[in-house]
């Protein structure tokens, strides 16, 4: 297809479009950057460029100010992002990462929000035999991050269940159109040598300077919303017919994204727009005609609203619409009837078709280490079965067989894994990101402090008698939203170290954000701060009332749909004048 040539804009364009201009198509330096033994990182402008291939430049911050005082450069590593449309992989597919891990990484294994694998800990030697493994397993890390489409993600396991391989390969088609075509990926990392003669390269779908910022995409499967389908920029909701067995086509929804900045107000999370409904086979040109709209008008001078999110609130709704239409050539139908009721995942075994099960384990903030890895291990040998990651950074052993499934148990008494039932609903229904010490944007701990959250507040959730109540508990080392705090029902943002921004009043279902409740708590009020409200959630509720809809009814925040009333400033400023 032809790339259209969209005009300068008049504001100087932001560094990023320059360093990928310059590119030739995400080479850059990258290979005389990996060459150069001088130093355990590469150049800022390579770091650039080789997220697009999956792969971030870090530092062990925990390890900074004694670098510094012996005069030593940084505790350089590197993540690399494995790349799993839908989160299926195969048993082979999973042994291999596990050994990749503890040859080239930190010996764990991270299941993202995103439905992809993390290594950490990578060292600068082993950066190339680690992607290079990756993709001898038959899988990538091309376009894992960068300004492209990222990780498709699907639900892995819908409640009507004979959805799933329709909705899953709907999800692959997408994700394999929008894959970026640069032959940099297998140069540098797979191949290992330079590809010449041919045709001039070219990128068909996102030109030399790709998207202005990344593109997130997933299929959501109703009643089940466990990929948080509002937070994301493009969201396929997947509408079956009456018996739920057929897929009929999918509600198309554009504009979500939880991303949002300390002190700036122009930045914001928002809540995706259903736009319209496709049938099943124009799913994949919806997807790009989105995409290329997004890749023409998106602003490409500020980074901090690069996102569809912000097209969409600048432009309106209904001119995206007539654009993504006037592109497809026909307009989309209107929207079909659908309802989510949850966001979580559904633990232990569940029956599926043909005689097989699935076993889902709880993982918390998805990090595979020590014994649960070695179990793992184990469990992969003996299955027969895949394994699917989950928008949750759990897993889930699919596909078991009757006559696997007693080895399968076995294995999981043996590990102690056999049940989530001493696990509370709060650490069932929690996620974090990864902050820190590797994350370079983190302003507080999260996946580390999670654990310990979670016991603090299990006391007076117990003491409520409310072990059992599911109510969604996220947490990030900033404001970026991996985690996708701001869909949780009590939400923490870090803001320094040591506290946090509490949110309260998401919906269950993920279909509203919450809001600050109050800014920059140190963690030792939280308790004090969030006891009170939990007993009295205990005592007053409704039949049925979720925690999010009761802090909202009972006047503790008031229910956030736009960014007006979203930041702290706002909130600070009220409670100052009472």
């Amino acid at each position: 297809m032809n790339v259209p040539t969209i005009p300068e804009p008049e504001k100087a364009l932001s560094k990023n479009e320059h360093i990928k201009a310059g590119s030739n198509f995400l080479r850059g330096n990258i290979l005389r950057d990996l060459a150069d033994t001088s130093t355990g990182t590469i150049t800022d402008d390579s770091g650039q460029l080789t997220k697009f291939h999956g792969v971030y430049p870090q530092d062990d911050r925990d390890l900074r100010n004694q670098r510094r005082k012996e005069s030593k450069e940084k505790a350089f590593s590197f993540m690399a992002r494995v790349r799993v449309p839908g989160g299926v992989c195969t048993t082979a597919q999973w042994l291999a990462l596990d050994g990749l891990a503890d040859e080239f990484a930190n010996g764990t294994l991270k299941l993202t929000t995103r439905q992809a694998f993390q290594f950490h800990g990578i060292l600068k030697g082993n950066l190339w035999r680690t992607v290079n493994g990756v993709n001898r397993a038959l899988l990538d890390t091309l376009a894992a991050c960068g300004d492209v489409n990222r990780n498709v993600m699907c639900n892995p396991n819908p409640e009507q269940s004979a959805l799933h391989a329709a909705t899953l390969r709907v999800t692959k088609a997408i994700a394999d159109h929008l894959l970026p075509r640069t032959r940099a990926y297998h140069e540098i990392w797979v191949g290992g040598d330079l590809v010449a003669g041919g045709e001039p390269e070219s990128e068909p779908l996102y030109g030399a300077t790709y998207l202005p910022r990344k593109f997130k995409i997933v299929v959501a499967v109703p009643p089940s919303n466990d990929v948080d389908i509002y937070g994301h920029d493009l969201g396929f909701i997947a509408i079956a017919n009456e018996s739920g067995k057929k897929l009929l086509g999918f509600n198309v929804t554009v504009g979500g994204g939880l991303g949002m900045s300390h002190n700036q107000l122009e930045t914001f999370p928002r809540i995706a727009d259903v736009l319209g409904f496709c049938r099943v086979d124009q799913v994949v040109d919806v997807a790009e005609k989105i995409l290329t709209t997004q890749r023409d008008y998106g602003d490409r001078t500020d980074r901090k609203h690069a996102r569809l999110k912000y097209t969409i609130e600048d432009r309106g709704l209904l001119w995206f619409r007539d654009e993504v239409e006037r592109r497809l050539g026909y307009r989309l139908a209107t929207p079909r009837r659908f309802e989510f009721n949850h966001t979580g995942d559904r633990y232990g075994w569940v029956e599926g078709e043909n005689g097989s099960s699935h076993f889902t384990l709880f993982i918390m903030s998805g990090r595979i280490k020590d014994g649960l890895k070695h179990a793992l291990r184990e469990i992969a040998f003996a299955h027969h079965g895949d394994f699917r990651l989950t928008a949750n950074q759990n897993l889930m052993i699919a596909g078991v067989t009757p006559a696997n499934r007693p080895a399968i148990e076995a294995l999981l008494r043996k590990h102690k894994l056999d049940s989530a039932n001493h696990v509370s609903a709060l650490a069932l229904n929690s996620m974090s990101c990864v902050a820190l010490p590797t994350c370079g944007l983190a302003l507080a701990e999260s996946e580390r402090y999670l654990p310990d959250l979670v016991t603090a507040l299990e006391a007076e959730i117990e003491a409520a008698g409310l072990r059992d109540d599911a109510i969604t508990l996220r947490i990030t080392g900033c404001p970026n939203g991996c985690g996708r705090p701001y869909l949780a029902e009590v939400g923490f943002v870090g803001r320094a170290p040591g506290k946090y921004n509490v949110y309260l009043g998401a919906a269950f279902n993920g279909s509203r954000l919450n809001t600050l409740y109050k800014a920059s708590v140190p963690t030792e009020e939280i308790v004090p701060l969030l006891g009170p409200i939990i007993r009295r959630y205990a005592v007053e509720r409704t039949a049925h009332e979720h925690f999010g809809d009761f802090v909202i009814r009972t006047g503790y925040v008031t229910p956030t749909f736009t960014a007006h009333d979203f930041h702290e400033e706002k909130k600070v400023v009220q409670a100052s004048d009472i």
